[in-house]
């Protein structure tokens, strides 16, 4: 008998031979795997190497190696989207040559514009203006009828364009309000009379200063907010009568804006999208809600 058969030990309960490791009187048992564990084990390694033949799969400096299918995630992506890429080079061959006014009366065309503005959108403008374009503190609401520089597709086409106060562009929009208090223009009497007045065109209750204030409001604001307060699109000057505010319409929130003056900003998305795009944009954002009448198709 050999010496192993001498040490060999069986486990009581169960009957099956142990390896001899022990760990804390817990003793391993010789129990083999199941054969069809085994199987599937082998076929899974030469599945593997299968796989890393044929499809790309070993790491290299310039991303991984090829395969001899060669087949990438991006050809399966480019494949799935064939048709749909047919179908938007038919309608986009279409819309460059469309001007606005008709986009605006084609279905498919405006269709396929609002499609393509709401994904441009998405990308690019939700992150100010919001996913809703409900826009928010410092950035405004693009679905009311509230426009600085006009709401018609040319106006809204020029501003994208351009941008709002972009440094360096003789083109891009501009305005600038004074800083009535910081610049020391007016007095705090004549700008708490002023803020007064102002919130009173939107209906809020006249003051024992309103006459002071409309004195102020008309040598000092209405040459760009216009006499009645209603804004001019011209100088970009907001219209002060719709209870529309950009940095909110609590008395300090206007006082702070007469008295520091106010200046936001847009990048000029000609600099970063295609012409198509801008003009899909366009239509996106004239169709919410507030946009106005008017076409100029020059703008083409």
């Amino acid at each position: 008998m050999s010496d192993h058969d001498q040490e060999k030990e069986v486990d009581k309960l169960s009957g099956v031979e142990t390896t001899g490791h022990e760990w804390d009187g817990l003793k391993e048992l010789n129990n083999p795997l199941p054969r069809w564990w085994v199987w599937v084990f082998l076929a899974t390694v030469v599945w593997s190497l299968w796989y890393f033949v044929v499809y790309p799969a070993w790491p290299t400096l310039s991303g991984a190696t090829q395969g001899t299918s060669g087949y990438t995630q991006f050809k399966e992506l480019a494949e799935s989207q064939k048709e749909i890429v047919a179908r938007q080079a038919a309608y986009l061959s279409r819309f460059e040559k469309a001007s606005y006014r008709e986009i605006l009366s084609d279905p498919q065309l405006y269709a396929f514009a609002v499609a393509g503005g709401k994904a441009a959108f998405k990308d690019n403008c939700a992150t100010c203006h919001g996913s809703g374009a409900q826009g928010s503190y410092g950035y405004p609401n693009l679905n009311d009828d509230d426009w600085l520089w006009g709401g018609r597709l040319s106006d809204i086409h020029t501003t994208l364009l351009h941008g709002i106060r972009v440094q360096g562009s003789y083109d891009t929009r501009q305005s600038q309000m004074p800083a009535f208090g910081k610049e020391k223009l007016l007095d705090t009497q004549e700008i708490s009379a002023v803020v007064d007045y102002v919130m009173s065109l939107s209906g809020a209750p006249q003051k024992e200063d309103f006459e002071t204030g409309r004195v102020v409001f008309k040598n000092q604001c209405a040459s760009c907010h216009g006499n009645d307060g209603e804004g001019l699109h011209e100088f970009g000057a907001p219209n002060l009568r719709d209870k529309i505010w950009l940095y909110g319409g609590a008395r300090e929130d206007v006082y702070k804006s007469v008295f520091y003056s106010r200046a936001g900003m847009m990048p000029a998305w000609g600099e970063r999208l295609d012409e198509n795009t801008l003009r899909q944009l366009t239509i996106f954002l004239h169709q919410l809600g507030g946009g106005e009448e008017g076409y100029e198709d020059t703008i083409n």
